[in-house]
């Protein structure tokens, strides 16, 4: 059991533990000495958002790296997916980005990724953690916080993410004809987006582009469509596109200024791969929040919906186990393994705008036969976290409930991780019948172990 790396690496309040200056070091010191066992002098790929505590979180990590050795290349502020390509293309032996994704500037954190792109393995992550604990004690406290890179690299670095996502993933799309508008978020995305979508002929509408440290997603990005909607109408724009801090999801706003989010992009997207006879195995990997209204769409194309737990990880480990093509969450993170095994918003949102272009369609059109479910998610508090099937009257109306539904709703009956609640989660084609389905469950499990 990990105590520090979750599933989208170690996160927390940049200052304290385990992202305060001496931790850091441990990290970047016991990165390196793993690696090492494969590599002399082992090479690491580093890149930031644009967090005011970035610069500083990678020259600690940057110091600790290369006390064992390691040769550290840094690529400045750029998205986590750029890192995951470069050090790919560079055949690093691992790459680092300092992020906190979508929380605010406070916060950030460390995921480090293997030369594949995949996120680096468990056991590593394990063994990181034993050093810090190990080592933690023995760290000095104090050292020097100014930031040192070589703003010609970091260019260098830049431009040859930018250069892959324009001639490989945009190759022959011309976007002329397309007004964006792009939310940043004021993250890693700010300069990379504009110039990449301005590159396509597109005439782009940025917001959110101007970082200083503090406004990395506030108020804005992927997790505040409001002001994205509202500048699609006042621009008359053909389609909105949220970025998150790192940029590894998109969400998007059609012409209409409706929300599009990640399960209505895997609708596109998987009917474009497979108008191509690209979608492998005719399945597409969701999660187990994504909407049954994507299931039921996709059943109508002869499409099946594997679905992984929640986590871009999750959603990458079933589609390489099954060799599948299309894989991603709601909240925006679609993966395409033929292109990258990290989620990568830029290349959702070319994709996406390449199925617009081959088609002539608008997103508006494109979505038109996808329906997002009512749902509701009811939350009951408990005593105790008892087996649900040890629970009869539980277990009963959870088997009428499910025979109401049949194949035209979904059910989701779990326990919180962190707090002693039960989660009624259902889905169905009518919202008054779905509540009254969750309260039917919620009464029997107050009942039987409720506070």
């Amino acid at each position: 059991m990990k105590a520090l790396f979750g599933t989208d690496g170690i996160r927390g309040e940049a200052g304290n533990f385990p992202l305060d200056i001496p931790t850091v070091r441990i990290i970047g010191a016991s990165l390196a000495s793993h690696l090492k066992a494969s590599a002399r002098e082992p090479s690491l790929i580093i890149g930031r958002d644009t967090r005011e505590s970035g610069a500083w979180l990678e020259q600690a990590l940057v110091e600790g790296a290369a006390s064992n050795g390691a040769k550290c290349l840094s690529a400045g502020v750029i998205t986590t997916p750029g890192v995951a390509y470069l050090t790919r293309l560079k055949q690093a032996d691992a790459g680092v980005v300092i992020s906190a994704s979508h929380n605010p500037y406070h916060d950030n954190g460390i995921k480090i990724f293997a030369p594949s792109g995949k996120k680096i393995a468990d056991a590593v992550e394990r063994q990181i953690e034993a050093d810090i604990f190990a080592a933690r004690q023995e760290a000095g406290n104090q050292i020097e916080t100014s930031a040192h890179s070589n703003s010609e690299t970091e260019k260098q670095l830049q431009s040859e993410y930018l250069n892959f996502l324009t001639n490989e993933i945009g190759s022959g799309l011309k976007l002329n004809s397309l007004r964006i508008v792009l939310d940043c978020a004021n993250g890693a995305s700010s300069d990379l987006a504009p110039r990449l979508f301005e590159s396509l002929g597109a005439q782009v509408v940025p917001i959110n582009s101007s970082p200083d440290g503090r406004n990395i997603n506030l108020n804005c990005g992927s997790l505040h469509i409001e002001s994205l909607q509202e500048k699609v109408v006042s621009e008359k724009a053909d389609l909105g596109i949220a970025f998150d801090g790192d940029a590894d999801r998109a969400l998007f706003v059609d012409c209409n200024s409706k929300f599009v989010d990640g399960d209505a992009a895997l609708w596109v997207l998987s009917n474009q791969l497979q108008s191509r006879g690209q979608l492998k195995g005719n399945f597409v990997v969701a999660t187990v929040m994504s909407n049954i209204g994507l299931e039921i769409a996709l059943r109508s194309r002869g499409v099946d919906l594997v679905r992984a737990n929640v986590g871009d990880k999750y959603v990458l480990e079933e589609l390489l186990k099954r060799d599948g093509s299309l894989g991603g969450e709601q909240s925006g993170h679609i993966i395409m393994p033929s292109l990258s095994l990290a989620g990568d918003g830029m290349i959702t949102a070319l994709c996406l705008l390449r199925a617009m272009i081959d088609a002539d369609k608008s997103l508006a059109d494109l979505t038109s036969e996808f329906h997002q479910y009512p749902q509701i998610l009811v939350n009951v508090r408990v005593r105790e976290k008892v087996p649900f099937e040890s629970l009869p009257g539980v277990q009963k109306a959870v088997a009428e409930v499910e025979e109401c539904l049949s194949q035209n709703g979904r059910l989701l009956l779990r326990y919180s991780g962190t707090e002693l609640l039960a989660r009624v989660m259902i889905e169905g084609a009518n919202q008054s019948e779905i509540n009254g389905y969750a309260e039917k469950i919620a009464s029997q499990i107050r009942a039987e172990i409720g506070v």
